[in-house]
């Protein structure tokens, strides 16, 4: 009796942890997670094109005759090459042949290159990269007033200051009213670039240089002020291109005290031909006047007393302004 009593004690336990096992299996039934959509892989060499399109920064410089290049292709060493820019515009390459590559700029190339590869069956899948070497053909120039005009080797865009940084910087007799004639192919051929003394404003005005531009530095106008003055001879107008009549005879040392201020005049020259006007100089010293505002190749001239019996027509003072002594600085 005690056996059997053993025995059942026996089965109900073996029942109890089939029970329990079959509980812990149901609590850790596997869940499969879900998989991140896939999203479809590019196409390496199915549409050149589009894939060019894509690319976000192309370089400002443009490939021209005489630059030398090195074209790679990813995987394939063989077409490795160092190749120069002939006069055509062509470069030939190893299985394609002659491709025009002027005017383009590196990526563009590339792609170029890519799509006669592709084209023509000798790669399924070309990934080329074009590398310009030396750049022969586009530096800027930069010419008139600066301390070393001549032409400068560029590989990026710069700024007109940074152009006439590397010139030495301007003359002492440089206008500020700057021409930049850009190369051929840009939206805008000249550009009036006006480069403020002021600080500011000279930065605001900063314009961008492409290689194969040319900028030019004219020369400042002068005015010339004769007569019975400290130090007559011409000045350049380096106050942001402009020069007044109190400015001009402050330059050059104020009016003697031997002078006939009341003769005072002005003679405008306007590609020869002569405009002469009276000069109310105490009255613009006074205030009671506009101070004039003078203009490239004007005349002040200050009479001597006439205890100096000194007296010069219009035709004698212009005539001395060729033999005038030019100041620069003030």
């Amino acid at each position: 009796m005690a056996e059997r009593h053993g025995r059942v004690r026996r089965l109900g336990a073996i029942f109890m942890a089939m029970a329990l096992c079959a509980g812990v299996a149901r609590a850790q039934k596997f869940e499969p997670k879900a998989l991140p959509p896939v999203t479809d892989a590019p196409m390496v060499g199915k549409d050149l094109t589009a894939t060019a399109a894509k690319r976000e920064a192309r370089e400002s410089l443009l490939i021209g005759p005489g630059d030398l290049l090195h074209v790679t292709v990813v995987r394939e060493a063989d077409l490795d090459e160092h190749v120069r820019v002939r006069d055509s515009g062509d470069v030939n390459l190893p299985l394609i042949g002659d491709l025009h590559v002027a005017g383009l700029d590196p990526a563009a190339a590339a792609d170029a290159i890519a799509a006669k590869y592709l084209a023509g069956n000798f790669l399924k899948h070309p990934d080329v990269e074009v590398f310009v070497e030396e750049y022969a053909t586009q530096p800027v120039s930069v010419l008139g007033q600066v301390m070393k005009p001549g032409t400068y080797q560029i590989t990026a865009a710069r700024t007109l200051l940074d152009l006439l940084a590397m010139a030495g910087g301007l003359t002492p007799l440089a206008d500020r009213h700057i021409m930049v004639e850009h190369s051929p192919g840009a939206k805008q051929r000249e550009e009036r670039v006006f480069l403020s003394n002021r600080s500011d404003d000279a930065l605001m005005a900063n314009v961008t240089i492409e290689p194969g531009d040319t900028i030019l530095v004219p020369k400042a106008g002068i005015v010339y002020v004769l007569g019975d003055v400290g130090r007559p001879g011409g000045y350049a107008m380096q106050n942001e291109s402009r020069m007044t009549v109190l400015e001009a005879l402050a330059t050059a040392g104020g009016v003697s005290r031997t002078a006939d201020e009341k003769r005072a005049r002005v003679i405008h020259n306007d590609n020869g031909q002569y405009d002469e006007e009276d000069l109310p100089l105490r009255e613009i010293e006074r205030g009671e006047a506009p101070d004039e505002l003078l203009q490239a190749n004007d005349v002040i001239y200050i009479p001597f007393s006439f205890a100096k019996n000194v007296v010069m027509g219009t035709s004698a003072i212009m005539a001395s302004t060729t033999s005038a002594l030019i100041y620069a600085g003030h």
